[in-house]
C-alpha cells in the first residue's frame, strides 16, 4: 500500500459500486466524472490493487474492491452516527430502505407498508433487479424485492454475499383486452402468440424488452415501447396490443384487461425473491421483512 484511504474515497467507492458506472456515481454525488476517477485511482493506489473491473457496459467490483466495500460501509455508518451525536440529534434507527422492481412496487408494497406499525417509516426506491442488487451490496438499501426468470442463478454469487428468501414462484401471464379473441379462453398455446402486436417496456440492461413473451419463434411485432406499467395496460385495454405481466401484479388489472395463461414448454416461471445483506438487521428491518413474506405468500395465484 502506498497511501491512505480517504473518507471521500470510501463514499465514492460505495456510490460507484451501487450505480455501476463512474458517470452515474458522479451524477449522484454532484461531482465531475474526472473527480470520481481521481478518487478511485487514489483508492487503488492506497490498496495496491484495482477496485473495479472495467467493462463495456460499466464497472463491477473486483474481489479486493468487495472486501474493502464491506469495511467502508461500517466506517461510513460509524462516521454518520458520530456526526449525529455531535450535532445533538436524538439517536434513531432511521427509515427502513426498501427497493423493488416496478410491478412489485404496484402489486406488493402498498399492502405491506400500510399494514406496518404506526411510526415505522419505510422509504421505497423503484429499480431494475441488477440496480437493486448493487444497492444492497453497497449498503444503500436494507431490503429489496427482486425478480428472477429462468435459468435461476444465485443472486449472492458476488461478494458481499446476499441472503435471499423466495417469496413466490408462479407462471408469467399474458394480458389482453376484453375484446381480444384470447379473452374468452383460460389459456392459449405459445404458437398462438405468433403475429400478435406487442407493447413492451424499456430495458436498461440490454436484455429482451419486458412485456414480450420470451422465446417466440419469430421476431415480435413491437409497435409500442412504454416504460410506465399503467400506460402499457391502457394500450392493452384499448385493444391496441397485448403484453405480459408478472404474477405479483396480476390482481390489479384495470377494467378492460384480462389475464390469460400460456401453455408451452418450458413454462415461463417467475420467481419473486427478497434480498438482504447477511448480518444486517434490526427490529424494524425484520418487521418489514416478515410483512413482505406474509403478504407475498398470501397473494392469490
Amino acid at each position: 500500500m502506498s497511501g491512505e484511504f480517504s473518507v471521500t474515497g470510501l463514499r465514492v467507492l460505495r456510490e460507484v459500486s451501487e450505480r455501476g458506472s463512474f458517470t452515474a456515481a458522479a451524477r449522484a454525488l454532484g461531482y465531475t466524472q474526472s473527480a470520481v476517477s481521481r478518487q478511485v485511482a487514489a483508492l487503488e493506489a492506497a490498496a495496491g490493487r484495482p477496485m473495479f473491473e472495467r467493462r463495456r457496459d460499466g464497472v463491477i467490483l473486483t474481489a479486493a474492491g468487495s472486501r474493502l466495500l464491506v469495511r467502508a460501509m461500517r466506517v461510513l455508518d460509524e462516521l454518520d452516527d458520530a456526526s449525529r451525536e455531535l450535532s445533538g440529534a436524538q439517536p434513531t434507527a432511521g427509515p427502513v430502505r426498501l427497493g423493488a422492481f416496478p410491478t412489485a412496487v404496484v402489486g406488493l408494497l402498498p399492502g405491506v407498508v400500510s399494514g406496518l406499525p404506526r411510526g415505522l417509516v419505510v422509504s421505497v426506491r423503484e429499480g431494475g433487479t441488477p440496480a437493486l442488487v448493487r444497492a444492497l451490496r453497497a449498503g444503500t438499501l436494507d431490503l429489496a424485492v427482486l425478480a428472477q426468470a429462468p435459468p435461476f442463478r444465485p443472486l449472492d454469487s458476488t461478494s458481499p454475499a446476499l441472503e435471499v428468501v423466495t417469496l413466490a414462484e408462479r407462471e408469467l401471464l399474458l394480458c389482453v383486452g376484453v375484446g381480444h379473441p384470447f379473452a374468452s379462453r383460460d389459456a392459449v398455446d405459445v404458437d398462438d402468440l405468433l403475429g400478435q402486436v406487442w407493447v413492451a417496456g424499456r430495458s436498461d440492461t440490454g436484455e429482451a424488452l419486458p412485456g414480450v413473451w420470451p422465446g417466440l419463434a419469430e421476431r415480435p411485432h413491437i409497435r409500442y415501447v412504454v416504460r410506465d406499467w399503467w400506460a402499457k395496460l391502457q394500450l392493452v385495454a384499448e385493444g391496441l396490443a397485448i403484453t405480459t405481466i408478472p404474477p405479483v401484479a396480476a390482481h390489479l388489472l384495470p377494467d378492460g384487461v384480462r389475464a390469460v395463461a400460456v401453455r408451452g414448454e418450458p413454462q415461463e416461471t417467475r420467481r419473486l425473491v427478497l434480498g438482504r445483506r447477511p448480518g444486517q438487521g434490526n427490529t424494524s428491518i425484520n418487521l418489514v421483512s416478515d410483512a413482505l413474506i406474509r403478504t407475498a405468500r398470501s397473494l392469490r395465484p
